[in-house]
Order: C-alpha cells, then structure tokens, then sequence
C-alpha cells in the first residue's frame, strides 16, 4: 500500500472522515446518543484541536520549515520546541480533537466508529513515511527527537 503513502493531505482525509461520520449518523439514527450533549462538551476538543493545530503551523513558520505534509523531504529542521515538546503531530492529534468534538455534535455513536479510522490512516500512510524520510535526513537528532516525544499524546 505504499501507493497511498503521502499522497492526499492530511486535512482532506479529515474532511473524508468528517463527511464519513455523518453519513454514519444520517444511515443510522437509532444509533443517536439519545440526549443532546452540552455545547461545552463540543467546544472543548474543537477548542483543543484548533489550538494544537495553530500551535504546529506556528512552530513551523517560526523555525522556517515546510509544513506541508505532502513533501517531508523539505523539511529544513527538526522543530522540538512549543507543543513539539509534547507530541510529534500536533497538527494531526488536532484534527483528530476537531473530528471528535464532530462525532459530539452529530451525536451518534456509530459515528465515532470513524475516528479510529482517521488515526490508523494518519500513522500508516502519513507520519510512518513522514518519520522514515526525516530519520534518513536528520539522523540521530530526529532519532533521539523519537525517543523522547510520543507520536499523538
């Protein structure tokens, strides 16, 4: 499957996923959470994951280095700094954070069913590749970067 490997941005997979989980609900409405969930329950993770998904873009654009995540080979730097301190994929444990707080506002469990979809597709076809190029061109910076800093959280 290396075909997929980097190959269609991180953010349309979420917006797959995002379309996906609706469909879900719209497909399967008994399977609705049966009451409505606090606003607050939706703001938090989509407050979180903006903020995470911020956090990455700044820490790229403050070191110099590429965020697009088509063309890790660019990468001029091995960012450990800000929320990079804490995990390797900011940018993706946000989207992830935005899908969630979506199952919470669709409101339907079989929606969720999506989620994990996302992550085991952002860690086989983009951050395994991802890691791989970045090992091969910063060595054993990146490699004690791995050591130290967990892939989502």
């Amino acid at each position: 499957m290396k075909a997929l490997e980097l190959k269609i941005p991180p953010p349309v997979v979420a917006l797959l996923c995002a379309a996906a989980m609706y469909a879900v609900g719209r497909a399967a409405p008994a399977a609705a959470l049966g009451t409505a969930v606090p606003v607050l329950w939706v703001a938090l993770p989509a407050l979180l994951g903006l903020s995470a998904d911020l956090a990455g873009v700044w820490a790229f654009h403050r070191h110099r280095t590429t965020v697009n995540p088509l063309t890790p080979q660019k990468s001029s730097a091995v960012v450990q700094s800000g929320i990079y301190r804490f995990t390797r994929n900011p940018m993706y444990l946000g989207m992830a954070l935005l899908l969630t707080a979506w199952w919470l506002w669709l409101g339907n469990w079989l929606s969720l069913l999506v989620l994990p979809v996302f992550v085991l597709y952002i860690t086989a076809f983009q951050i395994k590749p991802e890691e791989r190029i970045l090992l091969a061109k910063f060595g054993t910076q990146y490699q004690s970067y791995l050591l130290r800093t967990r892939r989502w959280i």
